[in-house]
């Protein structure tokens, strides 16, 4: 039997394809940043940053959380007229990135950013490619989270850049909803119910912030999440109360959003339901008639307008079509309505 010695020519002609191999493997993985960066990255598509579309339009997607709302995901998509789609976070997976890019085939790039640290959160990567993209979502989380390692970072004012700068679409779900309003219900000492809310609005639990992001529809505003499924009527209310308290507002504005919701709002202020179940718009009158420590929450005249699937609601002029208005009582910590039968949903 015949053997042909290796020449060092043909040395060479193996290395250098084993080298391309490698080279090939390589760029084929996702892109992915270890945690010693402070943050992780990972990309579908071209993970090159995609010339910004012409017909890029603004817009804010307010979600309740559960399961997400496909119609959502693609008004956003489509108002971003193409390009990268990134989706920020403090935990959790990149699990959006193959939902989104199904659901948008036009998005050049659907990339997660897992920001663990406020070295993340100031990094130059991070910056780039939040202030690069043409829509950005918020996932859902833990808001204090959020406004414990991105505010006074580069996060912050990249999202600040999008909303009023560059006018990309926006939006977010859960935590990602709470951290859109000017004022931020934290949980950050645990997740305060309703009963305990109005037994006492100074409960350990009420933890609020405010201005983390600078929205202009979110403006005198605070948003909540899983409202009916996690019966959270009445702990917007006491967050109201003490918002007016702290001097904050004379006359807040609360929006409370169920599961499987979203709402669609232009920057004109007009805002679409899709999903499944309503929004809650809420109108403080002005202070509380009793808010004190360890003391039931009395508080008059709260105006509320319940949007169904269907119904529309203006930002601006806090009016809307397809729903119902009533006014909610709450007197010693007991909440009535006066809606048909004394519903508070």
């Amino acid at each position: 039997m015949l053997t042909t010695p290796f020449t060092a020519a043909s040395l060479r002609s193996l290395l250098t394809l084993v080298i391309a191999f490698a080279v090939m493997f390589i760029f084929a993985l996702p892109l992915y940043a270890g945690p010693k960066l402070g943050y992780q990255s990972f990309i579908v598509g071209n993970a090159a940053d995609a010339p910004q579309s012409p017909g890029l339009t603004n817009g804010l997607v307010l979600m309740g959380g559960g399961t997400d709302v496909d119609a959502a995901f693609q008004w956003m998509c489509q108002r971003a007229g193409g390009g990268d789609f990134v989706v920020i976070r403090t935990t959790g997976t990149d699990a959006y990135n193959p939902y989104i890019q199904q659901l948008c085939p036009q998005m050049d790039s659907v990339e997660t950013i897992i920001i663990t640290s406020t070295t993340g959160a100031n990094s130059t990567y991070v910056s780039s490619h939040i202030q690069n993209a043409e829509a950005l979502w918020i996932a859902g989380g833990d808001q204090s989270t959020y406004t414990n390692l991105w505010r006074g970072t580069a996060v912050q004012s990249g999202v600040d850049y999008l909303l009023n700068s560059k006018g990309a679409p926006v939006g977010g779900t859960s935590a990602g909803l709470a951290v859109l309003s000017q004022f931020i219900y934290t949980g950050e000492r645990g997740s305060v119910t309703s009963s305990q809310a109005l037994a006492n609005p100074f409960h350990r639990y009420v933890t609020l912030e405010r201005d983390l992001f600078q929205s202009s529809l979110g403006t005198n505003k605070l948003y909540d999440s899983h409202f009916v499924t996690r019966d959270r009527m009445g702990r917007s209310l006491a967050f109201l109360a003490r918002i007016v308290n702290n001097g904050w507002a004379t006359q807040p504005r609360g929006i409370g959003v169920d599961e499987e919701t979203a709402i669609l709002v232009t920057s004109g202020g007009t805002g679409t339901m899709v999903g499944s179940g309503a929004a809650y718009f809420l109108q403080a009158p002005g202070p509380a008639q009793v808010l004190a420590e360890k003391t039931p929450l009395t508080y008059f005249n709260v105006g509320v307008y319940k949007v169904p699937q269907g119904g529309t609601f203006n930002f601006s002029t806090w009016t809307g079509t397809g729903g119902v208005a009533y006014t909610l009582n709450v007197n010693t910590g007991s909440l009535t309505s006066t809606q048909a039968g004394g519903n508070i949903y």
